[in-house]
């Protein structure tokens, strides 16, 4: 038996690239045709930017909760958030959730661990990117980071919000991204985190500077682990 996977949804196409990279690869973790019970609740996108442009975590966290009280009523047995941002919520949820999370940054920190990267390049959304989701956890980890700069922050913000939340992607926007990482791989950076779960729409490992650490993907894996049974890092108990 597989445990059923409750997905918060934060922005569409990046918790839809996560339920199709666990409904794609169930196949070989589970069988023919098989993958893990899911079920998917989202509140629109707008009413989470207005608690993060204002700051207000303790809002976004409603948001999280009340998504989590829908999918534990509907049988879910543990959650994730396929979105970087609003994890900056996440120590506000955990406590007061009626099932257990897996955490999206401790889950690339333990992927960027057990392959031996020791400075990572972190893209994301502003708020992501100048947060202290990842830091905390690569840290934790024994991680270095290094961000972009802010005029390099601000195009990359930009592009995942007038662009890749729409599920658009551009050759000059991918050609941005090419360009800040080969900067941070001239800094030391030997890998990057894609984190925010649209950036895998535009960059990957076939034209990425340095070697990617794809959240939305490692995501949706440690998930269908964790859906049978096995082990995956970033859980935390309700």
């Amino acid at each position: 038996m597989t445990q059923h996977i409750g997905i918060v949804a934060c922005s569409a196409e990046g918790a839809a690239l996560c339920y199709r990279t666990i409904a794609a690869e169930g196949d070989a973790v589970v069988g023919r045709h098989a993958h893990p019970e899911m079920t998917l609740h989202t509140f629109p996108l707008s009413r989470y930017m207005a608690g993060i442009e204002a700051g207000d975590w303790a809002a976004v966290a409603e948001l999280m909760l009340s998504s989590a009280g829908k999918l534990a009523a509907a049988g879910a047995d543990f959650a994730i958030c396929p979105d970087n941002t609003i994890h900056q919520a996440f120590d506000l949820v955990a406590p007061r959730s009626p099932i257990p999370w897996l955490h999206i940054a401790e889950v690339v920190a333990a992927e960027a661990r057990r392959r031996g990267f020791r400075r990572l390049a972190v893209t994301g959304t502003r708020y992501l990117m100048e947060g202290p989701v990842y830091p905390s956890r690569l840290s934790a980890a024994g991680i270095e980071h290094r961000l972009p700069d802010p005029e390099e922050r601000e195009r990359i913000h930009r592009i995942i919000f007038d662009e890749l939340v729409y599920g658009r992607t551009t050759g000059p926007s991918c050609d941005t991204f090419v360009r800040v990482i080969e900067r941070m791989k001239g800094e030391g950076c030997d890998a990057v985190v894609l984190g925010c779960t649209e950036i895998p729409l535009l960059i990957d490992d076939s034209v990425s500077p340095l070697p990617t650490l794809d959240s939305t993907r490692l995501l949706a894996r440690a998930t269908l682990r964790r859906a049978v049974g096995g082990p995956a890092p970033g859980e935390t108990s309700p």
